[in-house]
């Protein structure tokens, strides 16, 4: 995708990529691999047919890896602030100055599972509430806040968030003491 990017007009650069799902979890927690990427850009951009990778994971298994190019962030709740408060990370050999890989703060990452909550959501929100990454206080606002933005049907959204705070807080790690 970088190289798609050499060309650009230089006031567009970087193009941002704000990744999500399975891909943005597994950098934060090192758990769950994907086989995907969602991710939305920061431009519109014209990208190659086929974006995959092929690749060996630790135990030497083939793997591949690719572009989810159906995901969609207008479909689920997400904050309002969520591009802008997400984090910048390192690939190695992507130019940042062409594409900028983000992932998504944990707090958003799980805001997005909130309005599907499905299984494989709930486990995720398990892992980052174990790993000491969110808690049920934040959750529940920063969802509410994302709820304005939202059309539709909101009270399921509504119970997946209590539910989804219930779980929080039975798996959230204890506060470590300074």
């Amino acid at each position: 995708m970088a190289r798609e990017l050499q060309n650009a007009p230089p006031d567009v650069l970087p193009v941002r990529m704000y990744i999500a799902g399975g891909a943005a979890l597994h950098l934060l927690v090192g758990a769950r691999v994907s086989e995907d990427v969602d991710a939305v850009f920061s431009r519109r951009v014209l990208l190659p047919e086929a974006l995959e990778v092929s690749y060996r994971d630790a135990d030497g298994r083939a793997r591949a890896l690719y572009l989810d190019r159906n995901y969609n962030d207008t479909l689920g709740l997400l904050h309002e602030d969520a591009y802008r408060d997400s984090r910048p990370i390192r690939i190695a050999g992507v130019n940042a100055k062409l594409l900028e890989p983000r992932i998504l703060a944990p707090l958003d990452l799980a805001v997005t599972k909130l309005a599907r909550f499905s299984q494989q959501d709930r486990e995720d929100l398990e892992l980052l509430a174990k790993q000491g990454l969110i808690d049920a206080e934040s959750l529940r606002k920063r969802a509410e806040q994302a709820l304005g933005n939202c059309v539709g049907d909101l009270e399921a959204i509504r119970t997946s968030i209590d539910a989804a705070c219930r779980l929080v807080d039975s798996v959230r790690a204890p506060k470590r003491r300074k």
